[in-house]
């Protein structure tokens, strides 16, 4: 019995010391997942941890501000920064963070990859007048809540799926070279070929190889690729006053644009072809559906692009141009930054005139009740030359100029609201509203250090319109701009902004 209650004590003994090891040897640890760097799509991208996907983030920090402008990136072409009087911003300023975020995936069809860029915006606002009689001179602060105190906007840029060679989502139209509306520049307001802002789109991409590569793409025509479809039968004294030649009347979309493309990407350089068809839908005559309304018309637009690179004035000397034709999709010349009505005011040596105006508008078509549209012909050229004057200093001249031409026809509609509503001094004969628009510049930027520029971004636009000379028109009381009820004479007018830049990207 005593050796049996001996080999019982003894075995728990045992049990207990084992036991008593057992928790005192380390517990392997969880393994831990480095970020690595993803070498297959360049610089900065990493693996997401645990993940076959490379991730790349990036953006920047922007300061600036543009003097002589209530647009910052566009002239005084509109609006009370046009005025010219004590409404009109001296400056106006803007604080940027932007953001993008670039996801890769190899995979047995190829890449995937979903890229989403914004930004957070504050600018500084500007005044209106709210007046509307001698006893009240009240002015009103901009209500965009991009310019409040403690407010600010996010904008979303692109946000876009590549797979297959097809693009899904907001993107740069593939109508637009690669340096859209910037050939050399900072300035928004450069017309003469597509634009830079994004646009929601279905597209696929051949690659044949060589550099050589073809687009074929349905993109949303809404707000960036639409300019006005005017009603000049509803054309009021107060819309002519401030370029509107009627009452805008887009009906709800039916078609996307329709754009086609062809680069060829060298060493050398980069040519483009691109075309554009854009489908004119207008709403209805009156107030009702019962009214009637105009047939669908079909306008295009066509763009050459040529880029030559590191010619013989110096390393990474650039030249960009491109050309453009339009009929009917006016947004391919003028780009969805610019404005599309011009009210310009200055000084004027005509007896009985209060100032002088540039007025002019820019439509994709107009119509009368009961008629069909008229399409607007538009055409022009950008470009700029950018040389380096070492590692540190690059200089860039630039411009762009574009012409509206309204037809026969839509001049007659036109004429025949402008002539009696304004009282045109030169009456229907002296009526033209053509008009072309221009923008040359110069901008010098300076890297002291990788990735912090600062630049200066000097710009003159000119407003030629083709009133006949000396004509005079009455403008109603325009509280908005603090613009009495007078005579004006109606000339060509010009604008000058600087734009002043520091950004660090990183």
């Amino acid at each position: 019995m005593k050796l049996t209650k001996s080999l019982i004590l003894g075995s728990a003994a045992m049990l207990a010391g084992a036991g008593a090891e057992a928790a005192d040897l380390p517990v392997k640890a969880k393994a831990i997942e480095y970020v690595k760097v993803c070498s297959l799509y360049g610089a900065g991208f990493y693996y997401i941890p645990g993940t076959d996907t490379c991730l790349r983030l990036g953006g920047y920090i922007r300061a600036e501000v543009g003097l002589a402008t209530n647009g910052l990136y566009d002239t005084a072409n509109a609006g009370v920064g046009a005025a010219h009087n004590r409404l009109s911003n001296y400056y106006t300023a803007k604080s940027r963070e932007y953001l993008y975020i670039d996801t890769r995936t190899a995979t047995e069809y190829g890449m995937v990859r979903t890229f989403f860029d914004g930004a957070f915006t504050w600018t500084s606002g500007g005044y209106s007048g709210a007046g509307t009689s001698a006893l009240n001179g009240a002015t009103a602060y901009s209500s965009s809540t991009t310019n409040q105190i403690s407010g600010g906007g996010l904008s979303v840029w692109n946000a876009f799926i590549q797979f297959a060679g097809f693009t899904f989502g907001k993107a740069n139209s593939q109508f637009s070279t690669p340096w859209t509306n910037y050939p050399g520049n900072n300035f928004d307001g450069l017309p003469g070929g597509g634009g830079w802002e994004p646009v929601n789109q279905v597209t696929y991409t051949a690659d044949f190889g060589q550099g050589i590569t073809a687009s074929f793409s349905a993109q949303d025509q809404v707000a960036n690729y639409t300019t006005n479809i005017w009603n000049v039968s509803g054309a009021t004294a107060a819309g002519l006053a401030a370029g509107a030649y009627g009452l805008n009347n887009i009906g709800g979309t039916r078609s996307p644009d329709l754009v086609a493309m062809l680069r060829v990407d060298q060493a050398w350089g980069l040519f483009q072809a691109s075309f554009a068809a854009h489908d004119n839908h207008a709403g209805y005559y009156g107030a009702d559906e019962t009214t009637g309304h105009p047939g669908d018309k079909w306008g295009w637009a066509g763009q050459l692009g040529l880029s030559i690179k590191n010619i013989p004035t110096g390393a990474g000397d650039t030249i960009n141009v491109s050309g453009v034709y339009t009929n009917g999709a006016s947004r391919y010349n003028f780009n969805s930054y610019l404005t599309t009505t011009f009210n310009m005011y200055g000084g004027t040596g005509l007896t009985g005139a209060y100032q002088s105006v540039g007025l002019a508008g820019l439509s994709d078509s107009v119509f009368v009740t009961g008629s069909g549209q008229q399409l607007t012909t538009t055409y022009g050229i950008m470009g700029a030359y950018t040389h380096n004057w070492n590692p540190y200093w690059n200089t860039a001249l630039y411009g762009g100029w574009a012409a509206v031409r309204y037809n026969t026809t839509a001049k007659g509609y036109i004429c025949g609201a402008v002539a009696p509503t304004l009282a045109l001094s030169s009456g229907l004969a002296g009526c033209n509203p053509d008009f072309d628009y221009g923008v040359v510049g110069v901008i010098t930027r300076w890297t002291p250090v990788k990735n912090l520029t600062f630049s200066a971004d000097l710009a003159y636009a000119i407003l030629d319109q083709k009133y006949a000379g000396g004509s005079t028109v009455n403008l109603p009381l325009q509280s908005g701009l603090a613009k009495p009820a007078a005579a004006y004479e109606l000339k060509d007018q010009g604008a000058l902004t600087l734009l002043l830049r520091a950004q660090r990207n990183w």
